[in-house]
């Protein structure tokens, strides 16, 4: 029996606070920098664009010689140039004329539209100025932003450190992916998934081997990741007699939660050694991947400088969802056409649910369930 089980809340409250933004930095070229976040705010070194620039194919012209022009009392000029979308603008002229509004006779250009100074003109500086911060500190990179920046001319930008996690799969009954499991075996796949979140939440996965169902096996291994900046143990964690993990993180540091009302999800434990924080996670993998979304996943982010925000959907359900009251309930659901459908409610290691299911819903521990055509919040996986 669990000594005392936590709320979920409780739990990710107590994770959180051992979990401090990671401030090692790297210099790193911005081809390789897509998704890591800013260290420091990027300062522009120069203006964009840096010359006064065609907004469009046309002619640039003087915009006082435009003056009252119309399609009903054309303007006539003969002091003009013919430019591209993206050219510099000649100098001695400040508008760019549109070709629709515009007749070329032999050398007069007819004009149709008046114009006023830098019409249909870039100017220099009016996209970024020199010394402008193109992008803040804490801002994570994506593809417009890596396009902004090498068109102000920045090769090099300082960002965080991705948070290294340990990853150490524990079991003895767990063989590698490659080898056909016997009866009483089974492929070690939660790491496989565990490592995926990681990466997707923005740290770098340590992944150990397997280690197997040993007190002194598993202390070393988890002795031999204190430089990680966030432990994750799998499997191991109820109360068996061969469930060694929560044990040998109360021997070598503090044990601040073993059980959490969440279903599935219970048996997570958490703690620290020597400042590091360390998730014990369920080895039924749906289990596992309930505790990762709603404990791990935020304390990843936080460690990386990123936001927590889960993609999310209204929808219509379209079945009850059975809970147990006490328990905040992962169900998982299928979308389709603004209805969530529950795949499965129960199955801790019934992994192809969650493959079947678009996100989850969470049931709240003081309900005893939801009834069909309630709107509810779909969490999106990732």
């Amino acid at each position: 029996m669990f000594k005392k089980l936590s709320s979920v809340g409780y739990a990710l409250e107590m994770l959180l606070d051992l979990c401090t933004p990671v401030d090692e930095r790297d210099r790193i070229p911005i081809e390789d920098a897509c998704g890591r976040v800013l260290a420091s705010d990027a300062l522009s070194p120069e203006d964009l664009p840096s010359f006064n620039r065609a907004a469009m194919d046309g002619y640039a012209v003087r915009s006082h010689e435009t003056r009252g022009a119309s399609q009903s009392s054309p303007v006539r000029i003969t002091e003009y140039a013919r430019v591209r979308t993206g050219a510099a603008l000649p100098e001695g002229f400040d508008a760019v004329l549109m070709l629709e509004d515009s007749f070329l006779r032999g050398n007069v250009l007819e004009v149709t539209a008046e114009l006023t100074p830098y019409r249909n003109v870039s100017r220099i500086g009016e996209d970024v100025r020199a010394g402008d911060v193109v992008l803040g500190r804490e801002h994570m990179l994506r593809p417009p932003d890596i396009a902004l920046l090498g068109a102000v001319g920045i090769d090099e930008v300082e960002v965080f450190t991705r948070p290294r996690v340990a990853v150490i799969p524990t079991g003895d009954e767990l063989v590698p992916r490659s080898c056909v499991p016997a009866p009483g075996e089974a492929r070690e796949i939660n790491s496989l998934m565990i490592c995926s979140y990681v990466k997707l939440w923005g740290g770098e996965p340590q992944l150990s081997g397997v280690i197997p169902d040993d007190r002194d096996a598993i202390k070393e291994a988890i002795k031999s990741c204190l430089d990680a900046d966030l432990i994750l143990i799998s499997g191991g964690t109820s109360v068996g007699e061969r469930d060694y993990a929560p044990g040998v993180l109360e021997e070598l540091g503090e044990l601040m939660v073993h059980g959490i009302r969440l279903s599935p999800g219970r048996p997570t434990a958490l703690g620290s050694i020597s400042g590091t924080p360390v998730v014990c996670l369920p080895g039924y993998p749906v289990a596992a991947l309930a505790s990762l979304y709603l404990l791990v996943r935020p304390a990843v982010k936080r460690l990386a400088h990123l936001s927590d925000d889960v993609p999310r959907r209204d929808a219509k359900l379209l079945r009850k969802i059975p809970s147990r009251p006490g328990y905040i309930t992962f169900a998982r659901v299928s979308l389709r056409d603004g209805t969530a459908d529950p795949v499965m409610i129960s199955g801790a290691g019934i992994l192809s649910s969650v493959a079947r299911a678009d996100g989850f819903v969470l049931v709240p521990e003081d309900l005893e369930g939801l009834d069909e055509g309630e709107r509810v919040e779909v969490h999106i996986f990732e």
